[in-house]
């Protein structure tokens, strides 16, 4: 007999801004209300926006990202109410395929401007630009990063369930906290997105006075926190299952910020190939899970699809807890993983690519990145790896250095400062 169809219970029109459209959200707040609602192993579609909530096109030119509202985005769908959730139970979210929209077979990586972002590396390349990925079937390529075409491991940025208000109020008290402790040494940039009403959309929210209250009091959507959120994990792809606690009568899962591909750490902050796309996903539940397994983190379990690049088509790179100043770090992982990273795109600007175009790349492509050492004082140690087959040219170290290749593009800028 044959199967029904699978529903698709929140459709978005890509070409209505999203602030006119029920199903979507850009804040986390408890009071946000359902949009729909689905049983324990009901498996059903969800359409999606990009990060941006569409501010951003296929163009060759970056004048959108210049104009982004950093306040607007992640446009994420939902709140999904799953019957019979309660707080303590841990919800279970099996991601059974995801992909880009058949109209829409494209995406971008891009640099903001930093003082709208956090790029990893905004101080060295401040300058906005931007890519365009173009997708043919499971592989993309890029008119403006030339050379290199790599499989995807197509996954949602964020995922996560609504916050109680104990919770919410954790996360205000504590990120406050830091970007007052911040102001008073003088940091230089900012450490938190704290609330602001400012590009807030609270959905479905009819009355006024409610939607007044979520954008005053909601959280941003910007970090990962304990209830998921923007957990930026590349290998929660298809088959994929995520255990996210659950704070709220019904759950109220949200999706959204899907990503082609993304290098370890989306270094530059827009930096996964960011595409709008459908998800298909089945929801479950584990009663009581939280206390019974002691899981108040979300814990996850990458699914069976991944790139075959052989162990010894990885070139790694190293970074140590030394700027580049030479300045000595203790045990600090974070510059570690800055230098392994600045290490890979010195070396690919040697092969005719621009900072820029490496930056994204990195950004993009399947990295693999891991901590290799974390007690040999001082120095903590990042191993930074490129899958060497992406590029259609040779990229193993050899005597006499480097072959500079032709025509390697460049990424695009605003047509205007």
């Amino acid at each position: 007999m044959a199967k029904d169809p699978i529903p698709t219970i929140i459709k978005v029109d890509l070409k209505k801004p999203y602030h006119q459209q029920p199903g979507l959200h850009t804040r986390w707040h408890p009071e946000i209300p359902f949009y729909c609602k689905v049983k324990p192993g009901e498996v059903f579609k969800v359409e999606c926006f990009d990060s941006s909530g569409g501010q951003v096109f296929n163009t060759d030119d970056a004048d959108d990202i210049k104009n982004v509202n950093p306040m607007g985005i992640h446009c994420l769908s939902g709140p999904i109410e799953v019957e019979g959730a309660e707080p303590g139970d841990l919800l279970v979210m099996e991601i059974q395929d995801v992909q880009p929209f058949p109209d829409e077979p494209w995406g971008y990586t891009a640099i903001m401007d930093p003082a709208k972002s956090s790029a990893f590396l905004g101080d060295i390349y401040p300058n906005m630009q931007k890519a365009i990925w173009d997708f043919n079937g499971i592989f993309a390529s890029s008119r403006h990063i030339p050379h290199v075409k790599f499989p995807g491991f197509i996954h949602p940025g964020i995922v996560g369930t609504l916050p109680s208000y104990e919770m919410m109020n954790i996360w205000k008290e504590r990120e406050s906290k830091l970007v007052e402790f911040h102001a008073s040494i003088n940091t230089p940039h900012t450490v938190a997105a704290l609330p602001n009403p400012e590009g807030a959309y609270a959905g479905q929210a009819v009355s006024p006075e409610l939607a007044k209250k979520i954008a005053e009091e909601g959280v941003r959507t910007v970090p990962p926190r304990e209830h998921g959120g923007n957990i930026d994990i590349k290998n929660l792809s298809r088959g994929a299952k995520a255990y996210l606690p659950v704070y709220v009568n019904g759950a109220g899962f949200s999706v959204g910020d899907i990503h082609f591909s993304e290098g370890d750490g989306e270094i530059s902050f827009c930096g996964a190939i960011e595409m709008h796309g459908i998800i298909t996903l089945k929801l479950g539940l584990i009663k009581n899970g939280m206390k019974d397994l002691s899981i108040y983190n979300p814990v996850f379990l990458p699914g069976p699809v991944e790139a075959h690049y052989g162990p010894s088509r990885y070139l790694t790179f190293q970074g140590i807890s030394v700027d580049e100043s030479g300045k000595q770090h203790f045990l600090d992982a974070k510059v570690a993983f800055r230098q392994a990273v600045l290490n890979a795109i010195e070396y690919l600007k040697k092969f005719g690519y621009s900072g820029e175009q490496a930056y994204l790349l990195l950004s993009a492509a399947p990295v693999e990145t891991h901590i290799s050492s974390i007690v040999d004082i001082p120095n903590s140690c990042v191993s930074y790896s490129i899958p060497a087959d992406i590029f259609d040219f040779d990229i193993m170290p050899k005597e006499g250095g480097p072959t500079p290749q032709c025509d390697m593009g460049s990424t695009v800028f605003p047509t205007s400062k």
